[in-house]
């Protein structure tokens, strides 16, 4: 099947207001696998991303964001409930129930967990889920909830989900040559439904999940534009052909808002769900220590840009500001005036003046983070197992083992790529912030076991 474009009538479809809606509309852009420094605004040069570096240069771009984990189940579950992933047992990639049972985590996000999508709704909003979902369902996992159960009202899910589109999963994994959307159309098959929802929902402000798995391997170029087999697929050339293309739907997708005239009241993130691999050496980290799968900055710290033209100031950077995945939903729900929930307690903070007015301002409460599924090489000349908890205070991460050894401390405006460990220069701090990051651990473990009762 060929390139999707946007159909005449959806671009000439009737033109409608967006400022006659109070509340804007919301699209989280969460890419798969993207590293720190894949954009060419964030130093990278695979390609120039020319039409995500334009979101950038009309919004306000942040270099100190961080995910809620370094890989992709537990950081969506951050993302969508505003919680630590710990809390709600998702540590690792979910994957058969026995690899599950291995990693200690439960099959999938139980749906009486909070959710941004259901908050929203409840406030008015109209909402939908297109791209890869990977918070429960797929391989022998046939008992997850329906992603209807957290709050959307449409949805296009990926082999990953409880109830995968079959236009794209043709066979019993992530891709097939099978599958009716090729692997090089999939990002412009979900643009396409995100224009498409947006047409049909124009008296209601909308919320959007545009969750492509690109740029997540395997790499697969379009065919017309540069012939591969499945030996090419993890090499530099196919990563930068499927870097090119998602720059371009990207651009699709801008082009579209503007076509539907809501362009101007639309609050746009963009963002990753973790960091890459593979990494090139740290050619897609710009030098940060790690990569998917392992707490140093080159696994948690993407890229995070907010576009929102009848708000936003173009033309800023952040770089201050320390930010971090579960802000989204309180900082969401801020902006439009949402309730949260009082079930369960929110880790978030609300950082709405740092996003819309670009205000520096410390954090009320660390950072955390937990992952600890396997054996991980954090860079090309070191192996063996990782630190498997870590907490960022200030200017201060420290991340340390379970049993409180082998603790490494950085001085993150000194050292940000996390080359000298001061843990023994500064023994108080070190002390100090070893003992929160475990007490943190221990208590979000026994949430886990107590959720499970």
């Amino acid at each position: 099947m060929k390139h999707y474009p946007v159909t005449m009538s959806l671009l000439l479809g009737g033109t409608f207001l967006s400022m006659a809606q109070e509340k804007p509309n919301i699209i989280i852009i969460y890419t798969d696998d993207m590293g720190y420094a894949d954009l060419s605004c964030y130093g990278g040069d695979f390609v120039k991303t020319e039409n995500i570096d334009r979101l950038a240069e009309e919004g306000i771009r942040f270099t100190q964001y961080y995910t809620a984990a370094p890989i992709s189940s537990p950081s969506r579950v951050g993302i969508t409930t505003g919680m630590y992933p710990t809390r709600w047992g998702i540590r690792s990639f979910l994957q058969t129930r026995e690899g599950n049972r291995k990693n200690i985590q439960n099959d999938f996000l139980s749906d009486r967990a909070p959710s941004l999508a259901r908050t929203l709704r409840d406030n008015g909003y109209r909402t939908a889920h297109f791209g890869k979902w990977h918070m429960g369902g797929g391989r022998d996992v046939d008992n997850a909830p329906s992603i209807y159960n957290y709050g959307f009202d449409e949805y296009v899910s990926t082999w990953e989900s409880p109830d995968p589109d079959k236009m794209i999963t043709a066979s019993n994994w992530i891709w097939s040559d099978q599958d009716s959307i090729k692997r090089w159309n999939r990002t412009a098959y979900y643009v396409d439904k995100t224009l498409e929802f947006l047409k049909k929902n124009r008296d209601k402000p909308c919320y959007i999940n545009l969750w492509p798995d690109d740029v997540h391997t395997p790499f697969v170029p379009n065919p017309q534009q540069l012939s591969t087999d499945k030996n090419d697929w993890e090499k530099v050339e196919s990563f930068r052909f499927v870097l090119k293309e998602y720059d371009k739907q990207i651009g699709r997708l801008m082009q579209g808002l503007k076509s539907l005239g809501v362009d101007n009241n639309t609050l746009i993130i963009f963002s990753s769900d973790n960091g890459p691999n593979p990494s090139y050496g740290v050619e897609r980290t710009k030098g940060l220590r790690g990569k998917k799968g392992t707490l140093y900055e080159g696994g948690i710290r993407m890229p995070f840009i907010v576009r929102w033209p009848s708000v936003i100031t173009p033309n800023q950077v952040n770089e201050n500001s320390v930010l971090a995945s579960v802000d989204i939903f309180p900082t969401l729900c801020s902006i439009t005036k949402s309730r949260i929930s009082t079930d369960f307690p929110q880790d978030g903070e609300d950082r709405s003046d740092v996003i819309l007015k670009n205000k520096n301002s410390e954090r009320n409460k660390p950072v955390f983070w937990e992952f600890s599924r396997r054996k991980q090489t954090a860079t090309g000349k070191e192996n063996g197992p990782m630190p498997q908890v870590a907490v960022r205070w200030q200017e201060w991460k420290l991340l340390v083992f379970i049993d409180g050894s082998e603790v490494e401390l950085y001085n993150m405006e000194d050292d940000p790529l996390e080359q000298n460990n001061v843990a023994d220069q500064y023994k108080n701090t070190a002390e100090r912030l070893k003992f929160e990051a475990l007490r943190w651990f221990s208590h979000s473990f026994r949430e886990f076991a107590n959720i499970n009762k």
